[in-house]
């Protein structure tokens, strides 16, 4: 990453971390939830405490992405030429992300912890939609097993509707990330939060809490293995 970027780095964060409260403005975020609440109802997964949308496709057996371009509302000027100029995907394989996944957490509803994996270039661009949300980040036991959840979060990030958040190297590859299956997200101050002094409206969350609405995260990555449907085929069928 370059010096350009030390403006919006969380410096409580171990390498490396970054975020920008207003990547989006509010007529595209507007647009973009327009985009996504339209889509088929085929498009959803349904899971057992949230729901997504996988965008081109969801990725083979053997975590690969059958080559396939995005969706051109996913590549529009709103998102993904910001992403290019800030430089995250540059050393990425393909050099941009080519694979976004849509959840959607209503009020109560989370992720338990857990790593993206292998599959992906190790970095993570997530923009925030609808409401905010606390991202919970948990570190590794010392004997390389995941931590179990109900621990306590070794770091937390509140993201704010309209922001980008930016995780990689060892965000990526040493701790654990999850949203708690909470209604309110409490205890929220200087102290507790990490990137608090980034926030565009710490205002908001003065009282130390606020409670949560649906949100939903477009979550962009780079799958790092691509192939074409006919090579898939072939292998599908030795």
């Amino acid at each position: 990453m370059t010096d350009h970027l030390d403006a919006i780095r969380i410096e409580k964060l171990p390498e490396d971390a970054f975020y920008i409260a207003d990547f989006i403005t509010e007529e595209e975020e507007t647009w973009l939830l327009q985009r996504i609440t339209s889509a088929p109802r085929t498009r959803w997964t349904h899971l057992t405490h949230r729901r997504l949308q996988t965008w081109p496709s969801k990725l083979t057996q053997n975590n690969a992405l059958i080559s396939s371009p995005l969706p051109s509302w996913l590549e529009s000027p709103v998102i993904h030429p910001r992403l290019e100029r800030l430089g995250f995907f540059a050393d990425a394989p393909h050099g941009a992300p080519n694979h976004v996944l849509v959840n959607e957490y209503r009020s109560g509803q989370g992720i338990m912890p857990h790593e993206d994996g292998a599959a992906y270039y190790p970095l993570v661009a997530t923009v925030s939609l609808g409401s905010p949300i606390v991202l919970d980040l948990y570190e590794r036991s010392r004997n390389e097993q995941p931590v179990e959840g109900g621990g306590r979060p070794r770091f937390r990030i509140l993201q704010e509707r309209r922001s980008l958040l930016v995780t990689t190297k060892r965000l990526y590859t040493d701790f654990l990330h999850g949203i708690a299956e909470t209604r309110i997200d409490a205890d929220l101050n200087a102290t507790t939060i990490c990137n608090w002094d980034m926030l565009r409206d710490r205002d908001a969350f003065e009282q130390g809490w606020y409670e949560r609405e649906t949100r939903i995260s477009l979550t962009y990555r780079d799958v790092l293995k691509v192939v074409k449907l006919g090579n898939t085929m072939r292998f599908l069928s030795r």
